[in-house]
């Protein structure tokens, strides 16, 4: 699964992809063990555990003699605190607010002269993070979309989309090759209402290198997206990662605090 040829360690390498995996809530029963984790990524005892020692630093699992490794217990990340585990669903109210109508434009705007790819469509139970950001239940089924957006000279975004599975209504697949999913989602009769996101940046795992044709450990542009339904209910958590040399983010501000975001593909290559 990793590859020796990319510019980062081994260890660091399972380490990219253990922590995206924590981030989903892949773990809820607890972590592989260390023989398991050398099966699956291909690589000595050593690596495997330099990569587990790294993420018990940063405070991400928890190992114990004779009980395993487990995700450790996460609080809610409030205030403008951000880190790798930050939920789009608990930012500040500090963060933007995006008024759905112009972003829905610009969003539509930006996806023409490019091609989707859909890399994922897959049921899956909501963690308990996720379900605190859509506010379901743990274990609730939610629709998972990931799909790579490419320009002419390449690809662009590499973006991972989560649905309540009560939601997806008249769409599957096939659209989600050709429309993007807030337009699915007005479609099938949700009026949306807000959206509240965070931009920051981020380090590619190896997943993401591969699908953006960049260097594992590269910086990318990361946006966080929780969007709501005119009744305040969540409908949609994205999270978007984006080459910085074809991707601009550009937000106008007004003296009442209206936010104007709009989306913007470069049409120069690397």
């Amino acid at each position: 699964m990793t590859d020796t040829a990319l510019p980062l360690t081994k260890y660091h390498q399972v380490y990219l992809v253990l922590r995206e995996q924590l981030e989903e809530g892949r773990f809820a029963q607890g972590l592989p063990g260390e023989l398991a984790l050398t099966r699956q990524f291909g690589v000595g005892r050593v690596t495997v555990r330099r990569a587990l020692e790294q993420l018990a630093r940063e405070g991400l699992i928890v190992r114990q003699a004779g009980r395993g490794t487990r995700p450790a217990a996460r609080a809610p990340a409030r205030g403008g605190g951000a880190g790798p585990v930050a939920v789009a669903g608990e930012v500040a109210p500090a963060h933007p607010v995006s008024r759905l109508s112009g972003l829905l434009e610009n969003i539509v705007q930006a996806s023409r002269g490019t091609t989707v790819k859909v890399l994922e469509w897959r049921l899956i139970q909501a963690s308990d993070s996720l379900a605190q950001a859509l506010r379901i239940a743990p274990g609730e089924a939610v629709r998972k979309a990931a799909r790579q957006r490419s320009l002419p000279e390449g690809p662009v975004s590499y973006i991972t989309t989560y649905l309540p599975q009560v939601l997806v209504r008249g769409f599957g697949r096939r659209e989600l090759g050709t429309t993007p999913i807030l337009q699915l989602l007005q479609d099938s009769g949700i009026v949306l209402g807000r959206a509240r996101q965070t931009v920051s940046a981020r380090a590619a795992n190896a997943q993401v290198a591969k699908a953006l044709q960049v260097p594992v450990g590269t910086a990318l542009l990361s946006v966080r997206r929780l969007v709501m339904d005119a009744d305040d209910r969540p409908v949609q958590l994205l999270h978007g990662l984006y080459r910085p040399d074809r991707y601009e983010y550009q937000m106008e501000l007004s003296r009442v605090g209206g936010i104007d975001a709009r989306i913007v593909g470069s049409e120069i290559g690397p």
